[in-house]
């Protein structure tokens, strides 16, 4: 089955994440959170990426960023994955064992305007709507807990916002998204379906070739055809006489 296209220009904003193979955990304690960080810091090092957002859960996440290339992104994502694959290997002596992540890694486009909030606010609250934490700047491994340290801590992650942060941010993360909003971040993550207002998600599929992200999926329901009662216009009757 060939993959479905993906997004990858220079200048869009993004939402990419990963999981755990089996939904296993990819971070087992506080080391290796730490050491992912690591890994993201080495990689914005080397590839031309902003990152905004971002939260480690215990068995994926979530990252809101920038290519400034095009094709950026999916180097970065292939040489994080595969950099955090090798030294977890080699550090819980478990390669050829099994897969750390259970594909390869999902993303959309976001607008450039509220959704960007949207999705920064969905990111961020993660571990709230897990009930991990009672405040979401609570969670250590994150950009909100980030961007409230000053000056921010090493290594260095994030990036300036393309848009203006919203007043009283971290009340604002702290508050529930809508159903509504939460069914459009989960499916535009779960189909690669650009995250926008209408007219602008139908025209970025149509630039990038994403056309198959906003179709509606399954099979066209066919209607039953009318019982024909013309005899003459069925070339299966035959006359009993």
């Amino acid at each position: 089955m060939p993959r479905p296209p993906r997004a990858d220009e220079a200048g869009g904003l993004y939402h990419a994440l990963n999981r755990g193979n089996l939904r296993a955990d990819i971070f087992r304690k506080e080391a290796d959170f730490v050491a992912f960080e690591q890994i993201l810091h080495e990689g914005l090092q080397r590839y031309e990426i902003e990152l905004f957002s971002y939260q480690l859960m215990s068995n994926h996440y979530h990252l809101v960023l920038r290519p400034l290339m095009d094709g950026e992104m999916s180097r970065f994502m292939g040489w994080i994955g595969g950099t955090h694959t090798m030294r977890y290997h080699a550090h819980y002596h478990t390669s050829g064992l099994g897969h750390v992540y259970q594909q390869r890694y999902k993303s959309f486009p976001i607008q450039d305007d509220s959704h960007f909030i949207v999705v920064c606010r969905y990111v961020e609250q993660n571990a709230l709507r897990a009930e991990l934490v009672k405040r979401a700047q609570d969670w250590r491994w994150g950009s909100l807990w980030r961007w409230l340290q000053t000056p921010e801590p090493d290594p260095k992650l994030l990036s300036p916002w393309p848009i203006a942060r919203l007043p009283k941010w971290v009340k604002r993360v702290n508050q529930p998204l809508t159903k509504r909003e939460l069914d459009a971040v989960r499916l535009s993550a779960q189909r690669g379906r650009p995250l926008g207002d209408e007219a602008w998600v139908k025209s970025t599929a149509g630039r990038l070739n994403l056309e198959s992200t906003i179709r509606p999926r399954g099979r066209q329901r066919v209607r039953p055809q009318a019982k024909e009662t013309n005899k003459d216009a069925c070339p299966l009757y035959v006359d009993p006489s």
